[in-house]
Protein backbone atom coordinates (compact mmCIF):
# COMPACT_ATOMS: atom_id res chain seq x y z
CA UNK A 1 0.00 0.00 0.00
CA UNK A 2 3.24 2.40 0.44
CA UNK A 3 4.26 1.78 -2.65
CA UNK A 4 1.01 1.81 -4.45
CA UNK A 5 0.90 5.68 -2.34
CA UNK A 6 4.26 6.65 -3.61
CA UNK A 7 2.55 6.45 -7.52
CA UNK A 8 -0.57 7.32 -7.05
CA UNK A 9 -0.18 10.63 -4.53
CA UNK A 10 1.64 13.94 -5.48
CA UNK A 11 2.25 14.14 -1.51
CA UNK A 12 4.45 11.34 -0.12
CA UNK A 13 4.19 12.10 3.49
CA UNK A 14 2.66 8.97 5.45
CA UNK A 15 0.03 11.45 6.71
CA UNK A 16 -1.69 12.21 3.14
CA UNK A 17 -0.44 8.65 1.45
CA UNK A 18 -2.56 6.59 4.15
CA UNK A 19 -5.53 9.11 3.58
CA UNK A 20 -5.21 8.48 -0.46
CA UNK A 21 -4.98 4.63 0.45
CA UNK A 22 -7.59 4.61 2.74
CA UNK A 23 -5.33 2.83 5.29
CA UNK A 24 -4.82 3.30 9.21
CA UNK A 25 -2.61 6.24 9.81
CA UNK A 26 -0.93 4.37 13.06
CA UNK A 27 -0.28 1.06 11.31
CA UNK A 28 1.82 2.57 8.28
CA UNK A 29 3.78 4.57 10.88
CA UNK A 30 4.54 1.71 12.89
CA UNK A 31 5.54 -0.44 9.57
CA UNK A 32 7.71 3.22 8.42
CA UNK A 33 9.18 3.98 11.90
CA UNK A 34 8.97 1.37 14.38
CA UNK A 35 8.59 -2.01 12.39
CA UNK A 36 11.83 -4.02 12.70
CA UNK A 37 11.37 -4.82 8.84
CA UNK A 38 15.81 -4.20 7.03
CA UNK A 39 15.85 -1.46 4.82
CA UNK A 40 19.88 -2.79 4.39
CA UNK A 41 18.16 -6.24 3.29
CA UNK A 42 16.20 -4.70 0.81
CA UNK A 43 18.34 -1.96 -0.77
CA UNK A 44 20.61 -4.96 -1.16
CA UNK A 45 18.25 -7.29 -3.14
CA UNK A 46 16.92 -4.01 -5.30
CA UNK A 47 21.14 -3.83 -6.33
CA UNK A 48 20.91 -7.41 -7.13
CA UNK A 49 17.87 -6.71 -9.13
CA UNK A 50 19.30 -3.97 -11.15
CA UNK A 51 22.71 -5.49 -11.72
CA UNK A 52 20.63 -8.57 -13.14
CA UNK A 53 18.75 -6.64 -15.09
CA UNK A 54 20.87 -3.59 -16.37
CA UNK A 55 21.88 -4.72 -20.30
CA UNK A 56 25.30 -5.59 -20.55
CA UNK A 57 26.41 -4.07 -23.89
CA UNK A 58 28.78 -1.05 -22.62
CA UNK A 59 30.98 -0.68 -19.15
CA UNK A 60 28.52 -0.74 -16.32
CA UNK A 61 29.14 2.58 -13.72
CA UNK A 62 28.95 2.62 -10.18
CA UNK A 63 28.05 6.26 -9.77
CA UNK A 64 28.12 8.39 -6.11
CA UNK A 65 26.54 11.42 -6.13
CA UNK A 66 25.26 13.60 -2.99
CA UNK A 67 21.62 15.08 -2.53
CA UNK A 68 19.62 17.44 -0.75
CA UNK A 69 16.50 19.05 0.08
CA UNK A 70 15.31 21.48 2.72
CA UNK A 71 13.79 20.57 6.07
CA UNK A 72 12.13 22.89 8.74
CA UNK A 73 13.47 22.54 12.58
CA UNK A 74 15.78 20.51 14.05
CA UNK A 75 14.37 17.56 15.16
CA UNK A 76 14.22 15.11 11.45
CA UNK A 77 17.18 12.77 11.27
CA UNK A 78 20.51 14.41 10.04
CA UNK A 79 19.09 17.80 9.54
CA UNK A 80 21.38 21.23 9.92
CA UNK A 81 22.71 24.05 8.50
CA UNK A 82 25.16 22.12 5.42
CA UNK A 83 25.38 23.03 1.77
CA UNK A 84 22.54 21.93 0.05
CA UNK A 85 23.02 21.43 -3.90
CA UNK A 86 19.99 21.36 -5.70
CA UNK A 87 19.69 24.88 -3.46
CA UNK A 88 23.05 25.64 -4.91
CA UNK A 89 23.68 27.45 -0.85
CA UNK A 90 24.23 26.69 2.83
CA UNK A 91 20.55 26.00 4.09
CA UNK A 92 18.82 24.09 6.80
CA UNK A 93 19.09 20.51 5.32
CA UNK A 94 19.40 17.06 5.28
CA UNK A 95 22.31 15.51 2.94
CA UNK A 96 22.96 11.98 1.61
CA UNK A 97 25.51 10.40 -0.68
CA UNK A 98 23.83 7.86 -3.25
CA UNK A 99 24.83 5.69 -5.68
CA UNK A 100 23.49 4.24 -8.55
CA UNK A 101 24.24 1.24 -11.34
CA UNK A 102 24.22 2.17 -14.97
CA UNK A 103 24.94 0.48 -18.40
CA UNK A 104 24.38 2.67 -21.18
CA UNK A 105 20.91 5.23 -20.98
CA UNK A 106 19.70 3.02 -18.47
CA UNK A 107 20.31 3.77 -14.44
CA UNK A 108 18.53 2.74 -11.05
CA UNK A 109 19.19 3.92 -7.81
CA UNK A 110 20.69 1.14 -5.93
CA UNK A 111 21.98 2.62 -2.37
CA UNK A 112 22.11 5.32 0.27
CA UNK A 113 24.18 6.93 2.85
CA UNK A 114 22.67 9.89 5.74
CA UNK A 115 25.22 12.07 6.37
CA UNK A 116 25.14 13.12 9.81
CA UNK A 117 27.22 16.39 10.76
CA UNK A 118 29.18 16.60 13.26
CA UNK A 119 27.19 18.30 15.85
CA UNK A 120 24.78 15.34 15.71
CA UNK A 121 27.31 12.37 16.10
CA UNK A 122 28.59 14.47 19.47
CA UNK A 123 25.13 14.73 20.77
CA UNK A 124 23.95 11.10 22.39
CA UNK A 125 20.48 12.95 23.64
CA UNK A 126 19.86 14.01 20.23
CA UNK A 127 21.13 10.93 18.20
CA UNK A 128 19.07 8.81 21.00
CA UNK A 129 16.08 10.41 20.18
CA UNK A 130 16.02 9.79 16.22
CA UNK A 131 16.62 6.55 17.19
CA UNK A 132 20.50 6.21 15.59
CA UNK A 133 22.16 3.10 16.13
CA UNK A 134 25.39 3.64 18.09
CA UNK A 135 27.80 2.06 15.79
CA UNK A 136 26.38 5.19 13.09
CA UNK A 137 27.28 7.63 15.91
CA UNK A 138 30.88 8.33 14.47
CA UNK A 139 31.40 11.24 11.93
CA UNK A 140 31.75 10.60 8.40
CA UNK A 141 33.10 12.24 6.06
CA UNK A 142 31.08 12.44 2.55
CA UNK A 143 33.71 10.94 0.65
CA UNK A 144 33.92 8.05 3.67
CA UNK A 145 30.60 7.16 3.45
CA UNK A 146 31.42 7.01 -0.70
CA UNK A 147 33.72 4.13 0.19
CA UNK A 148 31.77 2.84 2.68
CA UNK A 149 29.33 2.29 -0.58
CA UNK A 150 31.95 1.33 -2.57
CA UNK A 151 32.98 -1.51 -0.61
CA UNK A 152 29.77 -2.63 0.09
CA UNK A 153 28.52 -2.63 -3.36
CA UNK A 154 31.56 -4.38 -4.55
CA UNK A 155 30.51 -7.86 -2.54
CA UNK A 156 27.13 -8.35 -4.06
CA UNK A 157 26.49 -6.41 -7.61
CA UNK A 158 28.72 -6.30 -10.96
CA UNK A 159 30.11 -3.21 -12.39
CA UNK A 160 33.51 -1.93 -14.39
CA UNK A 161 34.31 1.64 -12.64
CA UNK A 162 33.79 3.90 -10.00
CA UNK A 163 32.53 7.49 -11.20
CA UNK A 164 32.00 10.90 -9.22
CA UNK A 165 31.83 14.37 -9.15
CA UNK A 166 34.69 16.79 -8.27
CA UNK A 167 34.15 16.97 -4.99
CA UNK A 168 34.79 13.06 -4.64
CA UNK A 169 37.63 13.42 -7.12
CA UNK A 170 39.65 15.84 -5.64
CA UNK A 171 39.92 13.58 -2.68
CA UNK A 172 43.20 11.53 -3.30
CA UNK A 173 42.79 9.32 -0.53
CA UNK A 174 39.36 7.74 -2.61
CA UNK A 175 40.52 7.61 -5.60
CA UNK A 176 43.79 5.74 -3.40
CA UNK A 177 41.57 3.36 -2.10
CA UNK A 178 39.13 2.92 -5.44
CA UNK A 179 42.84 1.98 -7.04
CA UNK A 180 44.16 -0.42 -4.11
CA UNK A 181 40.97 -2.48 -4.12
CA UNK A 182 41.01 -3.38 -7.77
CA UNK A 183 38.77 -1.38 -9.32
CA UNK A 184 38.67 1.51 -12.16
CA UNK A 185 37.66 4.68 -11.39
CA UNK A 186 36.82 8.09 -13.87
CA UNK A 187 36.35 11.19 -11.21
CA UNK A 188 35.68 14.56 -12.21
CA UNK A 189 38.02 17.20 -10.65
CA UNK A 190 37.97 20.68 -10.06
CA UNK A 191 39.70 23.20 -12.14
CA UNK A 192 41.92 24.25 -9.29
CA UNK A 193 43.15 20.72 -8.86
CA UNK A 194 47.13 20.91 -9.22
CA UNK A 195 48.75 18.44 -11.50
CA UNK A 196 52.54 17.40 -12.30
CA UNK A 197 53.69 16.81 -15.67
CA UNK A 198 56.89 14.72 -14.86
CA UNK A 199 57.20 12.58 -12.02
CA UNK A 200 58.88 14.81 -9.15
CA UNK A 201 60.87 13.45 -6.16
CA UNK A 202 59.71 14.68 -2.67
CA UNK A 203 62.30 15.76 -0.56
CA UNK A 204 63.18 18.36 2.47
CA UNK A 205 65.21 21.21 1.36
CA UNK A 206 68.99 21.95 2.96
CA UNK A 207 69.35 24.56 5.10
CA UNK A 208 70.44 27.57 3.55
CA UNK A 209 71.93 29.62 6.78
CA UNK A 210 72.85 28.95 10.16
CA UNK A 211 70.23 31.30 11.35
CA UNK A 212 66.56 30.39 11.73
CA UNK A 213 64.66 27.02 11.59
CA UNK A 214 66.04 24.25 9.59
CA UNK A 215 62.80 23.60 6.73
CA UNK A 216 60.64 20.71 7.63
CA UNK A 217 58.47 20.54 4.95
CA UNK A 218 58.55 18.87 1.79
CA UNK A 219 58.82 19.76 -1.48
CA UNK A 220 58.39 18.78 -5.04
CA UNK A 221 61.72 18.82 -7.22
CA UNK A 222 59.36 19.72 -10.27
CA UNK A 223 57.13 22.60 -10.77
CA UNK A 224 53.04 22.10 -10.62
CA UNK A 225 50.47 23.59 -12.38
CA UNK A 226 46.50 23.88 -12.38
CA UNK A 227 44.88 21.54 -14.65
CA UNK A 228 43.08 24.69 -15.70
CA UNK A 229 46.85 26.03 -16.54
CA UNK A 230 47.50 23.40 -18.59
CA UNK A 231 44.36 23.77 -20.71
CA UNK A 232 45.84 27.08 -21.54
CA UNK A 233 49.01 25.73 -23.21
CA UNK A 234 47.56 23.07 -25.24
CA UNK A 235 47.22 24.01 -29.06
CA UNK A 236 44.69 22.56 -31.48
CA UNK A 237 46.13 19.40 -32.63
CA UNK A 238 46.05 18.05 -29.09
CA UNK A 239 42.95 17.71 -29.18
CA UNK A 240 40.07 14.75 -31.38
CA UNK A 241 37.08 14.86 -31.46
CA UNK A 242 34.68 12.12 -30.60
CA UNK A 243 31.16 11.22 -30.28
CA UNK A 244 30.05 9.68 -27.20
CA UNK A 245 26.30 9.06 -27.53
CA UNK A 246 22.74 10.06 -28.75
CA UNK A 247 20.33 12.44 -26.18
CA UNK A 248 17.69 14.01 -26.34
CA UNK A 249 19.19 17.36 -27.27
CA UNK A 250 21.15 16.02 -29.88
CA UNK A 251 24.45 14.23 -30.27
CA UNK A 252 27.04 14.46 -27.34
CA UNK A 253 29.88 15.14 -28.79
CA UNK A 254 33.19 16.69 -28.10
CA UNK A 255 36.92 17.71 -27.92
CA UNK A 256 38.66 15.30 -26.03
CA UNK A 257 42.59 15.16 -24.89
CA UNK A 258 44.21 12.68 -22.29
CA UNK A 259 47.59 13.07 -20.65
CA UNK A 260 49.83 10.92 -17.98
CA UNK A 261 50.15 13.02 -15.04
CA UNK A 262 51.29 13.37 -11.50
CA UNK A 263 49.66 14.87 -8.10
CA UNK A 264 50.86 14.71 -4.83
CA UNK A 265 48.84 12.95 -2.22
CA UNK A 266 49.56 15.19 0.63
CA UNK A 267 47.04 12.75 3.37
CA UNK A 268 50.23 10.60 3.17
CA UNK A 269 52.85 12.30 1.02
CA UNK A 270 52.99 10.54 -1.58
CA UNK A 271 53.63 10.84 -5.55
CA UNK A 272 51.06 9.07 -7.79
CA UNK A 273 50.02 9.14 -11.40
CA UNK A 274 46.60 9.89 -13.22
CA UNK A 275 45.79 10.01 -16.62
CA UNK A 276 44.06 13.36 -17.31
CA UNK A 277 41.13 13.27 -19.18
CA UNK A 278 39.70 17.18 -20.43
CA UNK A 279 36.80 17.60 -22.77
CA UNK A 280 35.70 20.52 -24.43
CA UNK A 281 32.04 21.05 -25.48
CA UNK A 282 29.19 23.58 -26.49
CA UNK A 283 25.96 24.23 -24.56
CA UNK A 284 22.96 25.04 -26.45
CA UNK A 285 23.70 28.30 -26.28
CA UNK A 286 26.89 28.33 -27.93
CA UNK A 287 28.90 28.42 -24.42
CA UNK A 288 32.43 26.37 -23.85
CA UNK A 289 32.12 23.70 -21.44
CA UNK A 290 35.07 22.38 -19.91
CA UNK A 291 35.11 18.99 -18.20
CA UNK A 292 38.38 17.61 -16.51
CA UNK A 293 38.55 14.01 -14.77
CA UNK A 294 41.24 11.78 -13.42
CA UNK A 295 40.89 7.71 -14.07
CA UNK A 296 43.58 5.23 -13.40
CA UNK A 297 42.44 3.47 -16.55
CA UNK A 298 45.17 3.57 -19.54
CA UNK A 299 45.01 4.42 -23.08
CA UNK A 300 46.83 0.83 -23.52
CA UNK A 301 43.83 -1.28 -22.24
CA UNK A 302 40.75 1.50 -23.48
CA UNK A 303 39.86 3.20 -26.27
CA UNK A 304 39.77 7.30 -26.61
CA UNK A 305 35.75 6.45 -27.39
CA UNK A 306 35.38 3.70 -23.92
CA UNK A 307 37.32 6.64 -21.86
CA UNK A 308 34.99 9.57 -23.23
CA UNK A 309 31.87 6.87 -22.64
CA UNK A 310 33.04 6.62 -18.85
CA UNK A 311 33.33 10.54 -18.34
CA UNK A 312 30.14 10.91 -19.56
CA UNK A 313 28.23 8.33 -18.11
CA UNK A 314 27.99 10.27 -14.61
CA UNK A 315 24.89 12.07 -16.02
CA UNK A 316 22.87 9.20 -14.86
CA UNK A 317 22.85 8.92 -11.66
CA UNK A 318 21.60 13.44 -11.41
CA UNK A 319 18.80 11.64 -13.54
CA UNK A 320 18.31 8.83 -11.13
CA UNK A 321 17.96 11.05 -8.46
CA UNK A 322 16.03 13.51 -10.01
CA UNK A 323 13.52 11.06 -11.02
CA UNK A 324 12.95 9.65 -7.85
CA UNK A 325 12.47 13.09 -6.63
CA UNK A 326 9.90 14.00 -8.93
CA UNK A 327 8.09 10.66 -9.48
CA UNK A 328 8.67 9.24 -6.12
CA UNK A 329 8.90 12.00 -3.91
CA UNK A 330 12.31 10.95 -2.71
CA UNK A 331 12.70 14.61 -0.91
CA UNK A 332 9.01 14.80 0.91
CA UNK A 333 9.84 12.47 3.71
CA UNK A 334 8.19 13.67 7.04
CA UNK A 335 9.41 11.08 9.83
CA UNK A 336 11.99 12.07 11.90
CA UNK A 337 13.58 9.22 12.95
CA UNK A 338 16.75 7.16 11.65
CA UNK A 339 14.96 3.81 10.88
CA UNK A 340 11.66 5.74 9.06
CA UNK A 341 14.45 7.70 6.76
CA UNK A 342 16.12 4.33 5.61
CA UNK A 343 12.62 2.29 5.29
CA UNK A 344 11.67 5.32 3.15
CA UNK A 345 14.89 5.14 1.17
CA UNK A 346 14.85 1.38 0.57
CA UNK A 347 11.31 1.44 -0.33
CA UNK A 348 11.65 4.47 -3.17
CA UNK A 349 14.37 2.64 -4.59
CA UNK A 350 11.79 -0.69 -4.99
CA UNK A 351 9.69 1.42 -7.01
CA UNK A 352 12.40 2.68 -9.02
CA UNK A 353 14.00 -0.54 -9.71
CA UNK A 354 10.36 -1.46 -10.93
CA UNK A 355 10.17 1.38 -13.24
CA UNK A 356 13.57 0.36 -14.82
CA UNK A 357 12.65 -3.23 -15.68
CA UNK A 358 9.73 -1.59 -17.49
CA UNK A 359 11.59 0.39 -19.76
CA UNK A 360 14.20 -2.42 -20.67
CA UNK A 361 11.04 -4.67 -21.07
CA UNK A 362 9.64 -1.91 -23.70
CA UNK A 363 12.75 -0.51 -24.86
CA UNK A 364 12.22 -2.22 -28.49
CA UNK A 365 8.45 -1.15 -28.87
CA UNK A 366 8.53 1.80 -26.63
CA UNK A 367 11.91 3.84 -26.77
CA UNK A 368 11.11 6.70 -25.27
CA UNK A 369 8.86 5.14 -22.08
CA UNK A 370 9.82 7.40 -19.04
CA UNK A 371 9.33 7.08 -15.21
CA UNK A 372 6.49 9.55 -15.23
CA UNK A 373 4.55 7.27 -18.34
CA UNK A 374 5.35 3.79 -15.87
CA UNK A 375 3.99 5.83 -13.28
CA UNK A 376 0.81 6.84 -14.83
CA UNK A 377 0.00 3.59 -16.71
CA UNK A 378 0.11 1.70 -13.17
CA UNK A 379 -2.43 3.79 -11.86
CA UNK A 380 -4.13 3.51 -14.92
CA UNK A 381 -4.62 0.08 -14.31
CA UNK A 382 -5.09 -0.22 -10.53
CA UNK A 383 -7.63 2.87 -10.97
CA UNK A 384 -8.95 2.85 -14.02
CA UNK A 385 -10.51 6.43 -14.43
CA UNK A 386 -10.66 6.60 -18.81
CA UNK A 387 -10.66 4.06 -21.47
CA UNK A 388 -7.88 1.99 -22.27
CA UNK A 389 -7.72 4.33 -25.55
CA UNK A 390 -7.80 7.79 -23.84
CA UNK A 391 -4.97 6.31 -21.79
CA UNK A 392 -2.62 4.91 -24.17
CA UNK A 393 -3.56 7.97 -26.65
CA UNK A 394 -1.97 10.33 -24.13
CA UNK A 395 0.82 8.21 -23.55
CA UNK A 396 1.12 8.61 -27.40
CA UNK A 397 0.68 12.10 -27.96
CA UNK A 398 3.52 12.54 -24.72
CA UNK A 399 6.04 10.65 -27.11
CA UNK A 400 4.95 12.84 -30.04
CA UNK A 401 5.72 15.77 -28.46
CA UNK A 402 9.23 14.38 -26.70
CA UNK A 403 10.29 12.82 -30.43
CA UNK A 404 9.52 16.59 -31.93
CA UNK A 405 11.70 17.96 -29.64
CA UNK A 406 14.50 15.55 -30.01
CA UNK A 407 14.34 16.17 -33.29
CA UNK A 408 14.72 19.52 -33.58
CA UNK A 409 17.45 19.16 -31.53
CA UNK A 410 19.44 17.42 -33.70
CA UNK A 411 17.86 19.97 -36.56
CA UNK A 412 19.64 22.76 -34.61
CA UNK A 413 22.83 20.99 -34.50
CA UNK A 414 22.74 19.50 -37.78
CA UNK A 415 20.55 21.79 -40.25
CA UNK A 416 21.60 19.48 -43.30
CA UNK A 417 19.45 16.82 -42.09
CA UNK A 418 16.20 18.57 -43.77
CA UNK A 419 18.10 18.29 -47.50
Amino acid sequence: MYVHGLLFEEERNLEKISETMNINYHQMQHFITESNWSARQLMDQVARDVSDALPKTKLTALIIDESGWSKKGDKSVGVGRQYCGNQGKVGNCQVAVFASLSNGDYSSLIDARLYLPEDWCNNPDRCDEAGIPEDERVFRTKAQLAWEIIEHQSGQVAFDFVSADGFYGNDAELARRIDESGHLYMLDIHSDQTIYLSRPELHVPPRKSAKGRAPEKLKATTPSMTVQEYLQTLPQEQWQKLTVRNTSKGVLSGLYHFTNVWIWNKAIDRIEPRLLVIRKTLTPKGEEEIKYSFTNADLERFTPQELAYMQAERFFVEHSIKESKQILGLDQFQTRKWNAWLHQVALNFLVSSFILKEKLLNKEEIPLLSAKDVKELVIFQLYKQMTDEQMYQKIIHRHIRRQRDINNAYLRQNPNLLK
